[in-house]
């Protein structure tokens, strides 16, 4: 990686994201989406319990995930729904439009032991990014940025920035070096506190500093970062305002991380947007 990036280079970059395809990384869909009546069942018996809060996934899915459940532990409980094998439609399902169609199925709820929440799991730890030229503790340490433990229970959010700027992982995210770079990018550019940036404009700018960032130090994850930010565009174009703030931000968080960026300075101005 150079000392300075070169600022075309990262227009480019910006620009190609809009017009390569990409990808959405299937990690947003591993977690079934509970209903927030069990959210707040699985929250009260964490508490009650004394487990931290988390991602929710049955014995097996951990497993799948990489992770294993704890010697000792108990299921939590959430209500689900249960069909009786009477009641279960028989055939094809194809309906006559002539012929009335079949009463719906009966269905009621029931409540299972079957879930762990993700502290009651042992799995592989969090590495932080280690390049030759770059380093996480050194950049979040001159940004003052921490790391905190992940403790949302939605499972497919890959990380998350907190309102007194502080970062948190998914201990399971796909690519968690690109969601480091986005979730430092959030807290760098103020979002949480800035009611007047848009949500999917929050997320493109947030998305197109680790886009920048990845391809800077060489890591992976380029055709999703691109995904995202294409999902959150909806075929629009980034703002040239927006282009300059994640072309900033991107070279002020390679310069927290290396020596010879800090030491270059700050990028120079009327750097370009988007067009």
């Amino acid at each position: 990686m150079s000392a300075t990036p070169p600022t075309h280079s990262w227009q480019e970059l910006l620009r190609q994201a809009i017009t390569t395809p990409g990808l959405i990384h299937e990690a947003y869909q591993r977690f079934h989406r509970y209903s927030l009546r069990n959210q707040l069942l699985a929250m009260v018996q964490c508490v009650e319990r004394g487990l931290a809060p988390g991602p929710l996934a049955t014995f097996k899915q951990w497993e799948a995930l990489g992770r294993h459940v704890l010697r000792g532990q108990k299921a939590l409980v959430l209500c689900v729904p249960v069909t009786p094998k009477g009641a279960e439609p028989k055939g094809d399902n194809l309906v006559d439009a002539a012929e009335p169609a079949e009463e719906p199925a009966c269905v009621f709820f029931t409540y299972r032991a079957r879930w762990f929440v993700l502290s009651q799991t042992d799995g592989e730890a969090y590495e932080p990014v280690s390049v030759p030229d770059w380093s996480e503790e050194r950049a979040l340490t001159a940004l003052g940025i921490g790391i905190v433990p992940f403790d949302h229970l939605d499972g497919n959010v890959q990380g998350y920035a907190t309102t007194d700027g502080a970062i948190a992982i998914n201990p399971v995210a796909a690519l968690p070096h690109k969601t480091l770079f986005h979730e430092v990018a959030h807290v760098l550019l103020q979002h949480a506190k800035d009611a007047t940036v848009s949500r999917s404009l929050r997320e493109v700018e947030a998305e197109g500093v680790a886009l920048l960032c990845c391809a800077a130090l060489g890591l992976d994850g380029a055709e999703y970062a691109r995904g995202y930010l294409q999902h959150w565009l909806r075929n629009e174009e980034i703002p040239e305002q927006s282009a300059q703030r994640i072309i900033t931000t991107a070279h002020r968080i390679l310069a927290a991380g290396n020596q010879d960026i800090r030491s270059a300075g700050s990028p120079r101005p009327g750097m370009g947007g988007v067009a």
